[in-house]
């Protein structure tokens, strides 16, 4: 097995002819750097996609590619990247991957190991990693985690960007017409409010479909129960992010107070985040993001979900393809997988920007079983990364 030679990271922008989730409402223009904020969660979004990829090349030549998430502020992301976790890896082997991965968490013990940014850097570096162990072997990423267990993920439609809730209603349908049943709304933009949505989605999707709400972390505990407790009599799939993620206790109460199946897990970056809930109970449906965790601690929280009867919903958001491809790569090896989010304003968008390799049709994700991840950027999305 040769050596890592070299690391790079890179900025990928692609411009958006509407933004992330949708119109912008009143009072969410956007600032002079692009940004705005979401007034349902009070979180902070780019009017363009944006992602941070690290590409890493061995002494064979091999090329393995990385991406974690550029959202806000990427020169944070590359600069942890470049001045400090490459100097660490060059020279090391990538089959020892996940040593290499716990040798760079460790480096920051001290100085603010547990998230944000670092993390993030560092899920870049770790889904690089194993993608070039994967080529340098022949052997995909599920190979290497073990085989796979399923020849393919079913893939649940997640948001529903029209304006209106009758237009959203009918862009449910047609996605239903396209052989999917499962669907995801998002809270914060249900400008009728989250109860009305889901009884107009069940009205107009009838009562087989899956139907989830994110609530983005926009209530308390006490009413994020109330507000489930109101969608539960329209067969409510799951409730995804009812409250504020630091408040574990609150979110345990919640879970133990309705009979909805609780999901969480898109902002964690390691499975430490994961026990402090799963000790008290306090999920039913864990969304790991390969952007935020990388495939080593993806794996470590999926099998530890597992292993104490917790499905396995692996979340999805704005990237290139690359760490989408890891997160599938991934849940095509892990026991406990029930499906995969579909983020198909951003799957439809990427057919340019990465190679053949990955597909959803009719409801369902077909992944490549080509060595490393299966796929890599194209050369449009290599010319457009700064």
């Amino acid at each position: 097995m040769s050596r890592i030679t070299k690391v790079e990271s890179f900025t990928l922008t692609v411009p958006r002819d509407e933004p992330y989730l949708g119109a912008l409402r009143e009072g969410e223009e956007p600032n002079e750097q692009g940004y705005f904020v979401r007034l349902g969660n009070k979180t902070v979004y780019p009017t363009v996609d944006r992602s941070v990829l690290v590409r890493v090349e061995t002494e064979s030549g091999v090329v393995g590619w990385g991406e974690t998430y550029g959202i806000v502020v990427p020169r944070a992301t590359t600069a942890i990247i470049d001045d400090l976790l490459a100097a660490f890896v060059v020279g090391r082997e990538p089959s020892d991957v996940m040593a290499i991965h716990d040798d760079l968490y460790n480096l920051m013990r001290v100085r603010g190991y547990g998230s944000g940014y670092y993390m993030d850097a560092l899920a870049a570096v770790d889904i690089a990693l194993w993608d070039a162990a994967g080529r340098e072997a022949g052997k995909s990423v599920a190979e290497l985690l073990g085989g796979r267990r399923r020849d393919k993920i079913k893939g649940y439609v997640s948001g529903l960007p029209k304006p209106t809730l009758a237009e959203r209603v009918v862009f449910a349908q047609e996605w239903m017409d396209r052989g999917f049943d499962s669907f995801k709304f998002a809270g914060t933009v249900a400008d009728d409010g989250i109860v009305q949505e889901v009884i107009a989605l069940r009205k107009a999707l009838g009562p087989d479909a899956h139907i989830a709400c994110d609530m983005h972390w926009a209530f308390s505990p006490d009413e994020a129960i109330a507000a489930i407790r109101e969608m539960e009599p329209h067969g409510l799939w799951f409730a995804e992010a009812p409250i504020v993620t630091e408040d574990i206790p609150g979110l345990a109460k919640v879970a133990q107070s309705v009979s909805t199946p609780i999901g969480v897990g898109e902002e964690w970056r390691s499975v430490y985040d994961a026990r402090y809930r799963f000790d008290v109970n306090a999920v039913h449906i864990v969304q790991p993001e390969m952007g935020h965790t990388g495939i080593t601690e993806f794996v470590r929280i999926g099998k530890e979900a597992h292993a104490r009867g917790i499905s396995i919903l692996p979340h999805a958001t704005i990237g290139s393809g690359i760490f989408l491809a890891a997160s599938l790569q991934a849940s095509l090896a892990l026991e406990g997988v029930i499906g995969h989010e579909f983020q198909h304003s951003i799957f439809d968008r990427n057919d340019g920007l990465i190679s053949p390799g990955l597909s959803c049709s009719n409801g369902y994700y077909q992944v490549t079983d080509l060595p490393g991840i299966g796929i890599e950027p194209t050369e449009s999305a290599i010319s457009m990364m700064e």
